[in-house]
């Protein structure tokens, strides 16, 4: 019998697994894949995806939350779906939002999500400095 936290694992790569393939089917574009598992209380893993239109957009999205709750990851929590500008679905595990190419690179949260793990009590660029 696994533990709760390999069980949890499961769940998790489970409800990954299924986002992936639904934004793939949707002809989603750009996909980015982040695993966020320590570095922040509000999941453990973050999708990003571009659709081409705010009807990409929105049809990526209403078919993404419907292969979630048909995979048994829950009623996911979702916002921004009447603007389709950007559409955040989050199901507890994982967060998946979904941009107009326009929106996503104004707001580039990947690159702040994709930082390097640092060594704790390291600053970035402090590495080989000793702070008094």
């Amino acid at each position: 019998m696994p533990s709760p936290a390999e069980a949890s694992r499961n769940l998790v790569s489970q409800a990954v697994e299924t986002a992936l393939t639904s934004l793939e089917d949707s002809k989603a574009e750009n996909i980015v894949s982040i695993d966020i598992q320590g570095k922040s209380p509000l999941a453990d893993h973050m999708i990003i995806a571009s659709g081409r239109s705010h009807r990409h957009v929105a049809a990526v999205a209403d078919h993404l939350i419907r292969a979630l709750k048909e995979a048994g990851c829950g009623n996911a929590k979702v916002e921004g779906l009447a603007s389709a500008d950007w559409v955040l679905v989050d199901t507890g595990d994982i967060v998946v939002h979904v941009f107009r190419p326009e929106v996503r690179e104004f707001y580039n949260i990947e690159k702040m999500w994709q930082t390097p793990d640092l060594e704790p009590g390291l600053e970035p660029g402090l590495e080989d400095e000793t702070v008094h």
